[in-house]
């Protein structure tokens, strides 16, 4: 008796990469691919039509962003399965997924095989993180070295990335459907908790810690 496959919901902002993801798990004959989305806000559309068994998010997307995603849509269905699937390979990236719910984070650069097992994991109700990066997180723990970044809420990061890629209170206010006072607050308290005093200062912090590149 064949089993009922695991049933995917791809979240990436490229259609060429999404296709080579439906293509990879094409391969596995016990998960199928239901539905893809392109940006945050289709993503939580297309989960609340579809409900997948996992999400497979990337974290870079226009509009709300795949964090944003993730926690909006934990907090509409606290069982949602989401596997984040993204070239940052930061740990702060991996400590704001996990906060805001996501089951599981794996790297784009690492081997196929391991977003099919990674899927497999989630999908079973456990938690999956890419080894080299479970091992960076219990190795900073255990020096005491967590990111400055860690203190901000999932809200407060998504806008801190913006603000250091360049972007103003208005656009991000914008992209994220915010209020301009909102953005402007939200930026306030975030140069409090990394203790700068400029953007120019949070960019050059960002870049230190690999939050963006330079």
């Amino acid at each position: 008796m064949s089993r009922t496959p695991i049933r995917v919901l791809l979240v990436d902002d490229h259609a060429v990469v999404r296709a080579g993801y439906r293509m990879l798990l094409a391969r596995a004959s016990d998960i199928e691919v239901i539905a893809e989305a392109d940006s945050g806000e289709f993503a939580c559309k297309r989960y609340v039509e579809c409900n997948p068994d996992v999400i497979v998010m990337d974290l870079s997307l226009p509009g709300i962003g795949g964090l944003e995603a993730t926690r909006r849509i934990v907090a509409r269905d606290s069982h949602a399965r989401i596997l984040v699937f993204s070239m940052h390979d930061d740990s702060v990236f991996v400590d704001q997924a996990v906060g805001a719910g996501a089951r599981g984070y794996i790297t784009k650069s690492s081997a196929p095989d391991v977003l099919v097992e990674a899927i497999r994991t989630v999908a079973s109700g456990r938690t999956y993180l890419e080894p080299g990066l479970a091992q960076q997180l219990a190795f900073q723990k255990v020096r005491g070295k967590d990111s400055p970044f860690s203190a901000l809420s999932t809200r407060e990061f998504e806008i801190c990335c913006l603000l250091a890629e360049g972007c103003n209170t208005s656009e991000i206010a914008k992209r994220l459907s915010l209020s301009y006072k909102t953005v402007a607050n939200y930026s306030t308290q975030i140069k409090t908790k990394l203790s700068v005093n400029t953007i120019a200062e949070l960019t050059r912090l960002a870049i230190r810690h690999n939050v963006v590149q330079a």
